[in-house]
């Protein structure tokens, strides 16, 4: 199995270092600087500046991983190629483009995944279980919180800076698919956002109201402009880049009893359901496997044939629409419902 991948920054490295721990080859890099070419010979891959002549020497699939601006074009040409595509979050910048990517794929009969690897963690899958069991009862209420302190050399790179960017776009899109994820569709949001700590064009600051669905609450506190132990890259331990604090960052409170991800702790009273009563927790056993390779490994078994997606394109479509509720009510000021 041979995977290109397109884009050599961060996450396209990483990406590079988990197609070959997932036991496949590295077909391709593909990337416009030509200092890239020292990454593929790392990799003993070949190196193109066009996704065009990469896609001529047919991988078996690739990953796109380049700027966001860019995922449906690249992802458009994969599909017209009929190779399947493994795109990072977000999907695209705006719900048109994602809708264009999925149903091209749908209409080609390609396959295409959204790179929304935190549900390929274990922890995540039995969460999911554990709600899906009613261990929790019914869900009431969920709190996420994304505080972090990204560094002035973050934003060298220009498009961090611009729209299309920002923790909105490329952090607070793994919250929501997560939401999504484990406690269902949201039907109607509110939020607020503000950029006066940088003044770049996007976001350093944004707070959001959920409904969802089935009737649970949620809010998300969004900064990438704080420091804090309070985020999914420092609790998660799934990205060694950065250093684990121990703490928690997404919470998930029902009437029998919560859950705090990712350290997998359970909050119960025994079905006493009083205030009074002593509460006690426990925590599940987890491991730190690598969501990242567990993610390629899927993609493989979905190019074979042998695995169904863990999260298509479609449900990247999902989330990247609830996002764009959120920043359309930061906009407006006004609660957003969503379609049914």
């Amino acid at each position: 199995m041979r995977i290109a991948v397109a884009g050599a920054g961060l996450i396209g490295r990483r990406h590079l270092d988990a197609i070959r721990a997932a036991g496949a080859d590295v077909h391709s890099v593909i990337d416009t600087d030509p200092a890239a070419a020292a990454i593929a010979a790392q990799h003993n891959a070949a190196f193109h500046t066009s996704l065009e002549s990469a896609l001529a020497e047919r991988p078996d699939g690739i990953v796109i991983a380049t700027p966001n601006s860019s995922h449906e074009a690249g992802a458009l040409a994969a599909i017209a190629a009929g190779i399947p595509v493994l795109v990072e979050k977000p999907l695209a910048t705006d719900v048109a483009s994602a809708r264009r990517i999925v149903e091209a794929g749908e209409s080609a009969g390609v396959p295409v995944l959204t790179g929304h690897h935190r549900r390929h963690m274990p922890v995540i899958a039995r969460a999911r279980d554990l709600i899906a069991a009613g261990d929790l009862g019914r869900i009431v209420s969920v709190h996420v919180t994304f505080w972090i302190a990204k560094p002035d050399s973050y934003f060298e790179t220009s498009w961090r800076r611009q729209k299309g960017a920002g923790p909105v776009l490329v952090n607070l899109i793994h919250e929501i698919d997560l939401l999504r994820h484990l406690v269902g569709e949201v039907s109607a949001v509110s939020a607020f956002s503000a950029n006066y700590v940088r003044g770049h064009p996007v976001e350093d600051a944004f707070a959001a109201i959920l409904a969802f669905d089935n009737g649970a609450l949620g809010t998300a506190q969004v900064s990438d402009a704080v420091v804090s132990p309070w985020s999914w890259e420092l609790t998660a331990h799934d990205n060694p880049a950065y250093p684990p604090t121990g703490e928690n960052a997404l919470l998930i409170g029902g009437t029998e009893a919560s859950l705090a991800l990712p350290r997998g702790e359970i909050w119960s009273d025994n079905g006493a359901r009083d205030w009074f009563q002593p509460i006690s927790r426990t925590t599940f056993p987890r491991t730190d496997a690598d969501p990242i390779v567990a993610q390629i490994a899927n993609f493989i078994g979905v190019i074979t044939g042998s695995q169904t997606p863990v999260c298509s394109g479609r449900e990247g479509l999902k989330s990247l629409q609830t996002l764009s509720a959120l920043m359309q009510a930061a906009e407006t000021g006004q609660t957003v419902r969503l379609a049914a």
